[in-house]
């Protein structure tokens, strides 16, 4: 199959033949493209192969994989394709590199963390854990989509306390919701605007290591 967005793969230099890797696939911003969000994860590409992801819709010098009717209000249809798209991207990937299909990680930031939790909640334990940085979850995915169980989904949602464009409030919200969904959650707050500091990163880089080394040894 030909995927419907365009990407970069980092595979890891000392590739070993016949090993299944790891992956993180990372989802951006609105208006931003999949290589600002490698240096996020770029720590990591000695052991996991990286993919980012380019949404498929340019929104001036950058990209979106939706368009939205107002903020924090996705056009449905726009949206309900682009979950289909990416559920089937993340096949296409794990089927044409070395991915451990056990071990699959998604990383997004704001419109690619409520990407990364959409898909969570529709793909259950086809995804190992993912890594949500000041998204939110739309109410109608809450309430419309076909869910599946996300109990043992490893979940890190971080949100900035001063965050401008979706109010620290929406990231209680969303930890209350995914307490409900599963005890592997991991939520933290940052004084930050909507951006990811440094301690942010070094906090979900440890925590993907871990999750990842207790799900090798669970394995």
């Amino acid at each position: 199959m030909n995927p419907t967005y365009q990407y970069d793969v980092h595979l890891p230099v000392n590739l070993e033949e016949g090993k299944k890797y790891p992956v993180i696939i990372t989802l951006h911003g609105k208006g931003s493209n999949e290589r600002n969000m490698f240096g996020l994860v770029a720590p990591l590409a000695a052991d996991f192969i990286i993919i980012g992801v380019r949404g498929n819709l340019q929104l001036g010098s950058g990209y979106q994989y939706y368009d939205l009717k107002s903020l924090g209000n996705p056009i449905r249809e726009m949206f309900d394709q682009a979950v289909t798209d990416l559920e089937a991207f993340i096949q296409y990937a794990t089927e044409k590199y070395p991915i451990d299909p056990d071990k699959r990680y998604l990383l997004g930031f704001s419109q690619g963390a409520i990407l990364s939790m959409t898909l969570a909640l529709t793909m259950g334990e086809q995804l190992k854990g993912i890594v949500a940085l000041n998204g939110y979850i739309p109410d109608f995915v809450k309430t419309e989509y076909s869910l599946r169980s996300i109990k043992d989904v490893s979940v890190f949602a971080s949100h900035g306390e001063y965050d401008s464009v979706f109010p620290v409030r929406i990231g209680h919200e969303t930890a209350s919701y995914l307490e409900g969904q599963t005890e592997r959650l991991t939520f933290k707050l940052y004084p930050t605007d909507h951006g990811v500091s440094e301690e942010n990163q070094l906090d979900f880089l440890n925590w993907i290591k871990q999750d990842a080394k207790f799900n090798t040894n669970k394995g």
